[in-house]
């Protein structure tokens, strides 16, 4: 299948060939990953990668856009009916480029942004001081309780009528358990903010109902396209009419030049798909299995963060069992599951080493695992853990892993010629 790369540039090919063995025998669990149809790799591996197209459709400063303009008008109608939006942009080409835009179509420089901590599960966009959005605008960070370690909704309140931010914003990067937006949407009026919604990682649940549509609440909502939306990497944004025009003016000419057409196209069929009924039967899924997967570890001897999860991800504090998260991390991707080391609430460690990880279940609910592969994985991932410093333990499991992975394969012809390349 990549016949054409192996001939021009072989280094790529093989590159490109391990990638796809690697996703293909192990386990993802990273939460922010997922696994696209083939209809969204062949989107996205389209002509359309070819074409300009600076503007918006039937307003481009390019000629030769009247195809691409059917592909992005049919991406942004069925955003808005996916998630009952008055306005979408599916230009972001990232979840960081839909917030910069969003924020500078409803705030100045130097406005109060209050967001999640990302030491308590916000992302970097919400505030970091690393991050640009930490420099340009002066940031009021909540938090979460140090005893239930959720979300402290009066301190919230305290804050918010405190500072009285320009825009208050709701949205995690490793948060398991629901918002309650109908708080932040009355506390928003109370205080005069505007309310935004990053729901990047939960947009796939609250597509279908298992997780309330912050599009019923807030003025502004940014989100990727993949995680659970399963997707192609991108971001976009859904806004109220009133900030449409703004917010589409800050994506461009104001932060990008021209959308990449061909990952659009990637999205709108990302789209169709998230309109089907199956959809809604893979999100049950995917929050039957992080469930399953936190009873498992918990028996087993893990904590988790909050106590265990709403959604379809997981913190496991592992400094109970004399790991850090990079250790942690490193023992798993030995034993082959892949995840990611993560702060957890009120973290000793620093950054870097950190001392949680943090697990997702979307990917592997896409290859088709249910509830009985989850309760296996999670005894192989205390095991791991358990054993961080064993190596044979970890190949033995790495074994499992990967008899486990075949029967539940993943892109199978192009796992079969990938390997039949790498034999060669």
């Amino acid at each position: 299948m990549l016949e054409h790369v192996v001939a021009s540039d072989p280094e790529v090919a093989r590159a490109i060939q391990a990638e796809t063995l690697r996703q293909t025998g192990t386990l993802e669990m990273i939460a922010s990953e997922n696994f696209v149809s083939e209809a969204v790799l062949e989107a996205v591996g389209s002509v359309l990668t070819n074409k300009y197209a600076e503007g918006y459709p039937g307003k481009r400063y390019y000629g030769g856009c009247e195809h691409v303009d059917v592909v992005e008008e049919l991406a942004r109608q069925r955003a808005c009916k996916l998630f009952g939006a008055e306005h979408a942009n599916v230009q972001p080409h990232s979840g960081s480029s839909a917030n910069i835009a969003a924020y500078y179509g409803i705030m100045q420089h130097g406005d109060k942004l209050m967001g999640l901590s990302l030491a308590h599960g916000g992302h970097l966009t919400h505030g970091h001081k690393v991050n640009f959005s930490g420099s340009h605008f002066e940031i009021i960070h909540y938090q979460v309780k140090p005893d239930t370690e959720l979300i402290d909704y009066d301190q919230v309140a305290e804050l918010a009528r405190q500072h009285r931010p320009k825009v208050l914003l709701a949205g995690y990067s490793a948060y398991p358990r629901t918002l309650d937006f109908e708080f932040f949407r009355k506390l928003a009026d109370e205080v005069g903010a505007i309310f935004m919604v990053d729901m990047a990682h939960f947009a796939g649940l609250a597509a279908v109902g298992l997780h309330p549509n912050p599009v019923q609440f807030a003025d502004v909502v940014t989100t990727t396209t993949h995680k659970t939306l399963r997707g192609p990497r991108g971001g976009m944004i859904l806004c109220k009419e009133a900030f449409a025009k703004a917010i589409d003016k800050n994506i461009f000419p104001g932060y990008q030049g021209g959308p990449l057409m061909h990952v659009i196209a990637g999205k709108a069929v990302a789209f169709q798909e998230a309109l089907q009924p199956d959809f809604r039967t893979y999100q049950e899924q995917v929050v039957k299995n992080a469930r399953q997967l936190a009873s498992t570890l918990s028996e087993g001897g893990a904590r988790l963060v909050t106590g265990g999860t709403d959604n379809h991800l997981m913190l496991v504090d592992v400094t109970p069992l004399g790991l850090t998260g990079r250790d942690a991390e490193a023992a798993l991707e030995h034993a082959g599951v892949t995840c990611n080391k993560n702060a957890i609430p009120f973290d000793k460690n620093p950054p870097a080493v950190c001392s949680g990880v943090r697990l997702g279940t979307p990917a592997l609910t896409t290859r088709g695992m249910k509830e009985e592969q989850m309760k296996q994985i999670g005894l192989w991932i205390v095991e791991a853990l358990q054993h961080a410093q064993d190596s044979s333990r970890l190949d033995k499991i790495r074994g499992q892993v990967g008899e486990l992975c075949r029967q539940h394969p993943l892109y199978a012809s192009r796992a079969q010629a990938a390997l039949a390349a790498a034999r060669t």
